[in-house]
């Protein structure tokens, strides 16, 4: 019975998503779901995101998180659009509010919605909120165990950025064992290593968002 009820409620959500993400597709928007740990960096990712693509794409934000408006408050002040959704207490974003808010987006002349969502390894990868794409970030402080830990959000996403790669010397992290891992999951994944704060690295996941913003606005293949 409780696999049931379960199964209802991924059904209902899933056409919701199914829904929003016909709306973003018939605007040309590209959304992607960024998931990751508490601290991973996501909304660091972010900011590094909005300052460089800010003159290129037509940007907007979606803030997910149990209480307050800090992270929503540090991606305002790059002038970019943002939504605050506070769940009180939900581990996760779902379809549902994210339908809820697509309204105050003038989504006619947007180019990219990057949701944030809770930070949680594991109950934001099991809800589909109307992305094209997922992307997790995963710290270095976090531990190279994670992906076998938590596998399905690895699975799920199509980019994998591991983060704070400047505190690797002060950290028994492994990379190759990391990447190894988590490409055993998600074969085809993209791996990208990353320092937000020493700004490394950053290239190569603003190329991988470009591509796949430009294919969406032209409706064609991605490079």
């Amino acid at each position: 019975m409780e696999i049931q009820v379960m199964e209802d409620i991924l059904g209902r959500n899933d056409q919701i998503a199914a829904e929003n993400q016909q709306l973003l597709a018939s605007k040309g928007v590209f959304a992607l779901n960024l998931l990751g740990s508490p601290g991973s960096g996501k909304t660091s990712l972010l900011e590094k995101t909005m300052a460089r693509l800010k003159q290129k794409f037509s940007l907007a934000v979606i803030e997910g998180d149990l209480f307050t408006s800090k992270d929503a408050d540090r991606i305002a002040i790059h002038g970019v659009p943002v939504i605050q959704i506070n769940t009180s207490g939900g581990c996760h974003l779902d379809a549902q509010m994210v339908r809820e808010v697509l309204g105050q987006l003038d989504l006619e002349a947007l180019d990219l919605l990057i949701i944030e969502n809770v930070g949680n390894l594991v109950c934001p990868a099991e809800f589909n909120v109307g992305e094209d794409e997922k992307a997790v970030v995963l710290s270095i402080t976090e531990g190279d165990d994670k992906p076998l830990k938590y596998p399905l959000v690895f699975k799920e996403s199509a980019a994998a950025v591991l983060n704070k790669t400047d505190l690797l010397p002060y950290t028994n992290f492994d990379l190759a064992a990391a990447g190894a891992d988590i490409r055993a999951i998600h074969p085809g994944i993209e791996v990208l290593e990353v320092s937000c704060s020493q700004d490394k690295g950053l290239e190569a996941w603003i190329d991988w968002l470009c591509q796949r913003v430009d294919a969406k606005k032209t409706g064609g293949e991605r490079a």
